[in-house]
């Protein structure tokens, strides 16, 4: 049985944060730097983060139904509950957002 890694998990958790800080505000007519990368590529890397937990979970499962010796149970649950929770977690913004949305279309101006 594998054991999860606390201070992998924190560091993970410490990247995802650093990564999605907005970029200091600029002027008008000021370009962003090439380096940084727009709210709409960390959602796409997002999104397919959770695809690819998904994914895995689905060839785990194939797995140890084909009876793979390196594959157990406890880690096929394991990774079925880590793709869960991320879809979860990624609906949860979705509405979050489309809440935003709905509050912006709704203010008068």
């Amino acid at each position: 049985m594998t054991t999860i890694d606390v201070n992998s998990l924190l560091l993970q958790m410490r990247r995802i944060t650093a990564q999605s800080e907005m970029p200091a505000i600029r002027g008008v007519g000021e370009a962003a730097g090439a380096g940084k990368s727009s709210f709409g590529d960390l959602l796409k890397q997002s999104i397919d983060g959770v695809s690819k937990s998904q994914d895995k979970a689905e060839q785990m499962a194939a797995g140890f139904e084909r009876g793979d010796p390196g594959i157990d149970l406890a880690q096929v649950m394991i990774q079925g509950q880590k793709a869960d929770l991320s879809f979860r977690a990624m609906n949860e913004v979705r509405n979050k957002m489309v809440d935003a949305y709905k509050e912006i279309m709704n203010m008068s101006v």
